[in-house]
């Protein structure tokens, strides 16, 4: 009898002996993922929990294992294809009969893992196969993108003339929906224009001379590019200064730092106390916790901090603690060197780097004073926190004004002024730097 198993189950058997490997659920809301690199080829033996191909999403790159030991018999997704949730990506070959399956038609076993899969963003017609796959000048077109194609009725020559943004140009979803909704603006740019990926025409190609080196963007910049421009596009940007205090900070940062490293074998940051003065202030405004959805504003249960990590290739990843507030000093600590630990190492899961209300991203580390950050999508807010740098300062005393050496450094908040007025953006920074500079001295870690 065959065993169907559940939604989320990586593999599905689809006759004796022979397993299905679909393409796994890598986050709440991925419904797709693109072959980056098959690590083992056909005829290879495979181990159980062996890393067989990498993926990419839109979140992260990631390793998929074999939930099964064997031989790899069959490929079905090519590097760079781009493949749906619980489709079929490779067939593994397995040692008899362990599961005590029948023997099921190739037919039964497509429909099963379509049944599996759950519902997708478009139907399957069959004049998608007006489309082909690979075109007569070479571009590669996922199922996906000629499903789409094929829905709203454009043509191959459309196609083979539209810019793609993904791996070596191909065409993408975002690619194919930018172009019909410009299309269906009735503008002049609604015919086959050569575009950037984002929908606007690309500017004119650049003279380069001889003493000009061309370097490729990898797929992670492209992503960070795009991402860029859209937060620019989606929200008017406001960002306001304040210049924080944190003398005392520093000093209870030197008085625990050495017994940190010894007791936990880890470095103490400044990051876990500037998330937590956040946090603190996200309680006291949580109008600064939300999210805009049309003309609906969502203000989020939960505080969920991202922080910004600089990777080693110079591109930035934004890793999530998930319900921030309901760690410690400690707890936070730990929990910020362990993310930019395995940032930095690309072992981060997907769910880490999905479902922040918040961000705060360490200019400082770079020797930068202040800066104006750009918001990660849906958020409204984003603070950078700028280099501690010593300045002589006017200290108030009950014996009057003195002058003595302080460390001092800026906080950058830039918000949506959608829905974050000034005086909001301006006081829930200017709350950051209170509980900064009436940090508890006593209290320890």
């Amino acid at each position: 009898m065959l065993n169907l198993g559940s939604q989320n189950d990586h593999l599905k058997v689809t006759a004796m002996a022979l397993v299905e490997m679909v393409m796994p659920k890598m986050g709440e809301s991925i419904m797709e993922g693109t072959v980056l690199t098959w690590l083992k080829k056909v005829g290879d033996t495979i181990e159980q929990d062996e890393s067989v191909l990498e993926v990419a999403t839109d979140k992260v790159d990631t390793e998929v294992p074999a939930t099964h030991a064997g031989v790899l018999q069959e490929i079905l997704a090519n590097e760079g294809d781009v493949v749906e949730v619980g489709k079929a990506i490779a067939v593994i070959a397995t040692e008899g009969d362990e599961n005590g399956v029948d023997a099921v038609t190739a037919k039964q076993s497509k429909e099963t893992a379509e049944v599996l899969a759950g519902p997708v963003d478009v139907e399957v017609t069959a004049s998608s196969t007006k489309i082909p796959a690979r075109s007569g000048s070479g571009k590669f077109y996922s199922p996906l993108v000629r499903n789409i194609a094929a829905e709203e009725n454009i043509s191959l020559v459309e196609l083979e003339n539209l810019g793609g943004s993904g791996k070596e140009g191909r065409v993408t979803k975002k690619d194919i929906l930018s172009y019909i909704q410009t299309r269906k603006s009735g503008s002049p740019t609604a015919h086959p224009i050569t575009t950037n990926g984002n929908g606007h025409s690309a500017p004119p190609p650049l003279a380069i001379s001889g003493e000009d080196e061309i370097i490729e963007m990898d797929r992670m910049r492209k992503m960070i590019a795009e991402r860029m421009l859209t937060s620019k596009q989606t929200s008017p940007h406001v960002t306001s200064f304040v210049e924080a205090d944190v003398t005392g900070v520093v000093s209870w940062r030197n008085k625990w730092k050495n017994s940190f490293k010894e007791k936990e074998n880890e470095s103490l940051t400044f990051t876990p106390v500037f998330m937590d003065a956040v946090i603190k202030a996200i309680k006291d405004y949580p109008m600064i916790n939300i999210s805009v959805d049309g003309d609906r504003i969502i203000r989020r249960g939960k505080i969920n901090i991202g922080m910004a990590v600089a990777l080693p290739s110079g591109n930035l990843i934004v890793p999530v603690i998930h319900d921030a507030d309901q760690y410690n000093l400690k707890g936070l600590a730990k929990k910020v060197n362990d993310l930019a630990k395995r940032a930095r190492e690309n072992k981060l899961h997907p769910d880490e780097l999905s479902g922040g209300t918040y961000t705060i991203s360490n200019v400082g580390s770079f020797g930068n004073v202040m800066g104006t950050p750009i918001i990660v999508q849906p958020q409204v807010g984003i603070l950078a926190l700028g280099a501690i740098i010593k300045k002589p300062s006017v200290i108030e005393t009950e014996f009057g004004d003195t002058i003595g050496i302080r460390h001092k450094m800026f906080l950058s908040h830039s918000y949506d002024h959608r829905v974050v007025d000034g005086a909001l953006g301006g006081m829930f920074v200017r709350r950051v730097a209170d509980y900064l500079e009436k940090f508890d001295l006593k209290q320890g870690i």
